[in-house]
């Protein structure tokens, strides 16, 4: 056991050149980030899903009564035994040459049958009222604990302009790699961590319990992809950057969880209102900040300052799997097929198109519509999701798509040269500023010396505060 531990936490792969473990260990100056302190997040979770339970029950459901929001689910199935079993052992929906045998079995016409497969299948659905308290408890974990966590932090970025002392890697991203990762951790942005960390942790288990939705798998991937990230980005100190990424996130959120709210309670005005604005901030934080900001500093800028190794790799792998699924989920909402409306039960959702064939089923929730929305979502979602439901993944596949990711990278640089005005007319002239090194870099961040000391006048500030109000 021992020398699997000694291998799993090998310094070559999680920490730079020339760092130890010993070198973050705590002292009586400073506290820096052990891995121990995440098992706290377990036992917070288990208790935070206890706490849905009462939430639910207690406050959610009085509140949905209050808006008249019923607790009966739809329409239950005539019990039948013959259908029953060709429900649970053979196939959901069944083809036209099972229907008319079955009809003729049964002496039931065929529209009579597939009534009953829709009713059968609306059946194991989740009443509105169960969706209204769900996502009335996803809203205050959303706006409560973590919300506050952000607003404290605004408060002190604000007193702390004053004092000149602002928190330097909001305002510019670089200063998440300066002195890395001899960087001190402080006791808020511990708790924030151990919040988000059991957060998602009380979302992976309690997703087995909820209602099955059409993206459970993609949900499923999300959870365990963000949960990574925040071990990940504790374990080796990349806190600074990962409290930037978390409150991207959170700042979205609480929108889309609103709105669901107001569908369920048929407030269908304020539910359009609140799509609107939540798929405007949700796309252009996800396919715009989230590159240009977050991508740019993880990638380029780390690479300047620090420089890579093998676990900088796999973080950075991580967060283009979570870019791929932003765009999955952007295109979802550009051709209106968001989450809200994947829970609705009506007849003409499940009934199969009559020329469907075996190999396309997949493309059955595709909508013309989706030729309008953005291009790179769009490119991203067939050529990853689509051709991996209706093609299968092979290894020139497995090619193609890293090379598209690769364009992505590009793609978020460039970004980032013109949102900063900084093309290549200028990287290619020379200054005598351009190489000074920056005062507070360490010795073993010897690889940001192309760096200036301009960058406090960075893209940072400017692109967060959209997030951060």
């Amino acid at each position: 056991m021992a020398g699997i531990l000694a291998w799993f936490w090998n310094e070559r792969f999680w920490l730079p050149h020339n760092v130890t473990w010993a070198d973050l260990k705590n002292t009586d100056e400073a506290t820096f980030p052990q891995a121990e302190d995440l098992l706290l997040a377990c036992p917070l979770a288990f208790c935070v899903f206890m706490l849905r339970l009462l939430f639910e029950r207690f406050i959610a459901r009085p509140c949905a009564m209050g808006l008249k929001i019923q607790a009966n689910g739809p329409q239950k199935a005539q019990p039948n035994a013959i259908l029953e079993k060709v429900f649970t052992a053979i196939t959901k929906h069944p083809d036209e040459k099972r229907l008319e045998g079955l009809s003729k079995q049964l002496d039931w016409d065929v529209r009579t049958i597939q009534r009953w497969f829709r009713q059968r299948r609306n059946q194991e659905k989740p009443s509105t009222l169960a969706r209204f308290c769900e996502s009335m408890w996803v809203l205050p974990q959303v706006g409560g604990a973590r919300g506050r966590w952000c607003i404290r932090w605004c408060e002190s970025i604000v007193n702390n302009i004053i004092t000149l002392k602002a928190t330097p890697w909001l305002w510019n991203t670089k200063e998440c790699w300066y002195n890395y990762p001899n960087q001190p951790l402080t006791v808020d942005l511990h708790y924030y961590y151990i919040v988000e960390l059991s957060f998602y942790l009380s979302l992976l288990f309690s997703q087995f319990t909820d209602m099955r939705r059409k993206d459970f798998l993609v949900m499923f991937l999300h959870h365990l992809t963000t949960i990574s990230l925040i071990t990940f980005s504790y374990v080796n100190n990349m806190v600074r950057v990962g409290t930037l990424l978390m409150c991207l996130h959170d700042a979205v959120d609480i929108l889309m969880e609103a709105g669901k709210m107001a569908n369920y309670a048929k407030c269908q005005t304020l539910c359009n209102f609140l799509f609107a604005v939540f798929a405007i901030l949700f796309i252009s934080s996800r396919l715009g900040v989230f590159p240009v900001w977050i991508l740019n500093t993880t990638i380029f800028e780390s690479w300047e300052i620090v420089g890579p190794y093998p676990s900088w790799w796999l973080f950075n792998l991580l967060l283009l799997l979570l870019q791929v699924l932003h765009s999955y989920w952007s295109y979802l909402i550009v051709s209106k097929d968001d989450r809200s409306d994947m829970e609705t039960s009506s007849d003409e959702d499940d009934v199969p198109p009559a020329n469907q064939k075996p190999h396309s089923s997949a493309a059955n929730g595709t909508n013309n519509k989706a030729h309008e929305g953005n291009g790179h979502a769009l490119i991203l979602n067939t050529t990853i999701f689509e051709s991996w439901e209706i093609v299968g993944p092979y290894p020139s596949w497995w090619l193609f798509n890293l090379l598209l990711l690769l364009l992505q990278v590009l793609h978020s640089y460039w970004s980032y040269l013109i949102v900063s005005k900084d093309d290549r007319s200028d990287m290619e002239t020379s200054s005598d500023e351009a190489d000074a090194p920056p005062a507070s870099q360490k010795p073993h961040s010897s690889a940001a010396n192309g760096t200036n000391n301009k960058a406090h006048e960075g893209n940072g500030y400017a692109l967060c505060t959209e997030e951060h109000h």
